[in-house]
């Protein structure tokens, strides 16, 4: 299997200035020095060599995602990223969620998204989308770097997209 993501985050600003000395035929000035863009493959200066996207039901308020166990596109398919970097993370946390939902290095084996491998948190409230593009900087993915914990409240839903190399 190959993939080709082709990623984008954007936000363009035009604001619509007024006063004695603005001319109103030239009265705009835009702003999107953030915009980010690319398309990532195997052979991308930031690879990306694997792909699983599922959706996350906690039990009791929490949940667990295992880099090395992931969900394919068939029951029988599982997506192992050994030896691979996280390279682009994607969380969204559904409409229906009645509270916040966290993401956070797992307490047991927890991944870390920086090369240092320390924690972090993203929380999501409902209908939000949280996006980590870490261009190659994560630590590999192996038994003792894999886990991803996620906890709310009773059986809330995160929807995700994991992209590794």
């Amino acid at each position: 299997m190959s993939i080709e993501v082709t990623y984008a985050v954007t936000g363009t600003i035009v604001e619509t200035l007024t006063g004695p000395f603005v001319s109103a035929a030239d009265a705009t000035t835009t702003t999107n020095g953030l915009n980010i863009a690319g398309v990532l493959n195997a052979s991308s200066t930031v690879p990306a060599t694997k792909y699983a996207a599922g959706r996350l039901t906690l039990s009791s308020g929490s949940g667990t995602l295992d880099l090395t166990v992931l969900p394919g596109r068939t029951a029988d398919d599982v997506v192992d990223g050994t030896g691979l970097k996280l390279q682009l993370l994607i969380l969204h946390a559904e409409s229906d969620n009645a509270n916040p939902i966290t993401a956070t290095k797992g307490a047991s084996n927890g991944y870390g998204l920086n090369a240092a491998g320390g924690t972090w948190t993203m929380t999501l409230d409902p209908d939000t989308t949280g996006v980590r593009f870490l261009k190659d900087a994560a630590p590999d993915i192996d038994s003792t770097h894999k886990t991803i914990d996620v906890s709310g409240a009773g059986s809330q839903v995160l929807d995700y997209e994991i992209v590794m190399g």
